[in-house]
């Protein structure tokens, strides 16, 4: 089993800038990906980026140029830089860790965390 738990959510104005951390911890095999996706209210949860152990980026249009993922592959936590956060991504933010053992594909997802963005 893996829990993944995530901070670093509040309010913000826009233009300003939150950082985003979610720590996976259990059974965590080495060869995963992990990622951010995010829900505003009335609307399906969407993908934001994802980053794989080996440190190939996934980008949704929305976000590329202000949005960075990274990860501690040594402290299995994965990271999310917002800058120039605009009011449409107020969201409730979701860690997500996918992993592959023996064919067989396993989702996991944090409990979420609070962005809002200010006009």
């Amino acid at each position: 089993q893996v829990q993944l738990v995530e901070s670093g959510g509040g309010l913000v104005q826009a233009g300003g800038s939150l950082r985003l951390s979610c720590a996976a911890s259990g059974s965590i095999f080495s060869s995963n990906a992990m990622g951010w996706y995010r829900q505003a209210p009335g609307k399906q949860r969407e993908l934001v980026a994802t980053i794989t152990s080996g440190g190939t980026t996934n980008y949704a249009d929305s976000v590329k140029g202000r949005f960075t993922i990274s990860r501690d592959n040594a402290l299995n936590t994965v990271y999310l830089q917002m800058n120039s956060l605009k009011p449409e991504d107020t969201a409730v933010y979701y860690c997500n860790l996918l992993t592959t053992v023996l064919g067989r594909s396993y989702v996991y997802w944090g409990q979420g965390t609070q962005v809002t963005v200010s006009s």
